[in-house]
């Protein structure tokens, strides 16, 4: 199987140790919402207050940073900001927060794997992707997505026994029951929510693809998504909470908690992720998703005292082994697109030279380096001849 990611001989290590810190600040936060929800805090005022935080922090970054380019925001932009911060805002936070609540961060962070699958299919059902299921990619993608579903069943409908590999006995991290749902069928609701956060979350993906087209600002793009979904928010928690003492966080967990999952999570972390996308690519980053997944298995019983159970652990390894299959066929195929413009790119070098002999030409691979050429056609090449 192919490499999916570079490390090169210069010691070009910063973009996996930005991944890595990125992965681990997603999990620290994770983790961090586990316990507020598991101490009663409502989930649509912490939803509402993240996204405060989160455009408190992204709108004056994007101001700065791409302020040359506000004049470009249209109608269109707009309306699509609106549907990112709905998808990708106050949706997504909804039911993932509210998963987090009735399951556990092991179950969340292996659903949310599943976004390249689902990403994959709505891409295909829309048009906007050929399955290609002739090629060894096209067949890897469709098995790596049919594994990650099946392991995500395995989560949702088994169990098993408890796979306890330590916990903590301090009294500071204890906590009472969550008020926010019942033990009865808690895990399958709590799984279906999460999936319904991996749906929402590629629907956004996609909505800020066909954005990025003609706005390819990412701040300003995460400044309005984080905008748009603070209005959602707030809206949607003034209409849901009537008890106006929630909305108090004081000095306390819940107030770090929301201020780091809109700082951390929804700001540094994409701002993070946008850089090492542009320098690698989005297989590079989606690569480092399963990173999540092993942090929160192995401090979750630690900070929350909850063991993972047999089901999610085969559950997880699949989902996991479906991703990984899954980028691995859309690396083939993006290597076959190269090579195929490489090719026609040469053909048209070699018709330009047939022209216009006086021209050279060369046939370079993806990392620049040359595997065919043409040497221009001269007085100096007739006289070796």
């Amino acid at each position: 199987m192919d490499t999916l990611y570079k490390v090169d001989a210069t010691g070009n290590v910063k973009p996996v140790l930005l991944m890595i810190l990125l992965q681990t600040l997603y999990s620290v936060v994770n983790i961090m919402l586990k316990k507020v929800a598991i101490d009663g805090m409502s989930l649509s005022i912490l939803v509402a207050y993240r996204f405060i935080f989160a455009s408190v922090f992204m709108v004056p970054l994007a101001l700065i940073i791409e302020r040359k380019h506000l004049q470009y925001v249209t109608g269109q932009v707009v309306f699509q900001g609106l549907l990112c911060g709905l998808f990708g805002g106050s949706l997504l936070q909804g039911l993932y927060v509210k998963s987090l609540a009735l399951t556990s961060a092991v179950y969340v962070s292996a659903m949310l794997n599943l976004v390249p699958a689902v990403t994959y299919l709505l891409s295909i059902a829309l048009g906007l992707e050929k399955s290609n299921l002739g090629t060894a990619g096209g067949m890897a993608k469709l098995v790596g997505t049919l594994t990650g579903i099946g392991g995500a069943m395995i989560l949702t409908f088994y169990e098993g026994k408890k796979l306890c590999l330590w916990s903590t006995h301090l009294s500071f991290l204890h906590h009472a029951p969550s008020p926010h749902g019942a033990p009865t069928g808690s895990l399958w609701w709590g799984c279906i929510l999460a999936f319904g956060a991996a749906l929402s979350y590629s629907v956004w993906l996609i909505i800020q693809t066909k954005m990025s087209e003609k706005f390819p600002w990412h701040y300003s793009i995460a400044a309005l998504t984080s905008s748009t979904a603070s209005i959602l928010s707030v809206i949607f928690a003034l209409c849901t909470e009537r008890d106006w003492r929630q909305w108090k966080l004081g000095w306390n967990f819940r107030l770090l908690t929301a201020a780091s999952a809109g700082i951390l999570a929804s700001g540094v972390c994409y701002t993070l992720l946008a850089w090492c996308v542009r320098r690698k690519g989005p297989l590079f980053a989606s690569a480092f998703s399963p990173l999540m997944l092993v942090i929160v298995t192995l401090f979750e019983p630690l900070v929350l005292d909850e063991c993972p159970k047999l089901g999610s652990v085969i559950g997880s390894v699949l989902v996991v082994g479906g991703l990984y299959m899954l980028l691995w066929g859309k690396s083939k195929e993006t290597q076959m697109k190269q090579k195929e413009v490489f090719s026609k790119d040469f053909v048209q070098c070699e018709a330009n030279h047939i022209t216009n002999p006086s021209l050279s030409c060369c046939q370079r691979d993806q990392d620049n380096k040359i595997v065919a050429s043409v040497p221009a056609y001269t007085p100096s090449t007739i006289n070796h001849s």
